[in-house]
């Protein structure tokens, strides 16, 4: 199993919690993404800046989307377990949701009034994806 997926597994339970990046006390999405990488590849290489939850609407601008091309790499293949999935919530929107493949079909994830859960990749799920990544190689003895 991906070393990403066991370590987002381990924030499974973790409750909802804006802005937030610590397993077991509160999380969102993006809070989920930077904790693992902490797990998995040491030190992050961007904090971000405080947001609120209407984050770069205003603005229409793709924040969340350049940061991911700032520090992950797009995938070059069908999606697979530990890959970065970017969503858009709603047509026009800016894509302001993240989670982590878990399986084919199963996907990892912080969702407000719910906390980090595992979902099912469900259709709707599906054509909200907007984007793919994956994260930098992990480093040797990680």
């Amino acid at each position: 199993m991906s070393a990403i997926v066991t370590a987002a597994r381990g924030w499974i339970g973790t409750p909802y919690l804006h802005q937030a990046s610590t397993r077991g006390a509160g999380t969102d999405c993006l809070g989920l993404i930077r904790g693992v990488w902490r797990e998995v590849l040491g030190r992050e290489p961007e904090l971000p800046p405080a947001y609120s939850m209407d984050w770069s609407e205003p603005q229409g601008e793709e924040r969340l989307w350049q940061a991911a091309l700032r520090h992950l790499q797009p995938a070059c293949r069908d999606r697979a377990p530990g890959d970065v999935l970017l969503f858009r919530m709603r047509s026009n929107a800016v894509a302001k949701h993240l989670g982590i493949a878990s399986a084919p079909d199963r996907f990892i994830h912080a969702y407000s009034g719910r906390g980090v859960v595992e979902s099912a990749l469900s259709a709707p799920w599906q054509r909200r994806i907007v984007a793919r990544f994956t994260f930098p190689d992990i480093p040797s003895g990680g």
